[in-house]
């Protein structure tokens, strides 16, 4: 593990977010459990809590609890799209309601990014992770306009490169529809 891995996953301890490169794009990464960062990354994204947010872990047994919810075929089909750049709305009732937006499901992915993969790995948990962005804004495929608009305002930037993707990850719902 890198000392820059280090570094970010203690900000994250200490209540900190984190400026991060996923598959595609920019994110903010925080603490699913700190009240005062997830409320940070929605000021800093102008993003009404309603719309709830995304969770990535180092693996999928990360989300064991939510894929013990759904069939084994459906759990099975999770599995296989990951690590990768496919999040899933699974049924959830133990993260707090500003990470799953008052529903009883959550979005979740184990990224095809390996630094950030590393980053949940370091934390030792799931993570926030939402794109670095303006609500409704383009999401930020580039680490030198990530710094400039958001460096000065997060606890930590982890430099990185973005993955091949060049967009947010593809969110599916069991049902076969796609969200985005």
């Amino acid at each position: 593990m890198t000392a820059d891995i280090e570094s970010a996953a203690a900000a994250l301890a200490g209540g900190g977010v984190v400026l991060h490169a996923t598959e595609g794009v920019w994110g903010f990464a925080c603490d699913p459990f700190c009240a005062a960062a997830i409320d940070k990354i929605f000021a800093l994204k102008n993003r009404p809590a309603s719309k709830g947010l995304v969770l990535i872990g180092a693996e999928a047994s990360v989300f064991e609890t939510q894929l013990a919810a759904v069939d084994a075929t459906h759990a099975a089909e999770v599995r296989a799209s990951w690590p990768g750049h496919h999040t899933w709305i699974l049924p959830d009732t133990s993260f707090p309601d500003e990470v799953r937006g008052g529903r009883e499901t959550i979005a979740c992915r184990v990224p095809g990014h390996a630094q950030a993969r590393a980053l949940c790995a370091a934390f030792g948990g799931a993570l926030i992770s939402t794109s670095a962005n303006l609500s409704g804004c383009p999401p930020i495929t580039e680490g030198e306009i990530a710094r400039r608009d958001f460096g000065a305002l997060v606890d930590y930037f982890l430099a990185g490169e973005v993955g091949s993707a060049g967009r947010a990850s593809t969110i599916h719902d069991l049902d076969g529809k796609i969200l985005r």
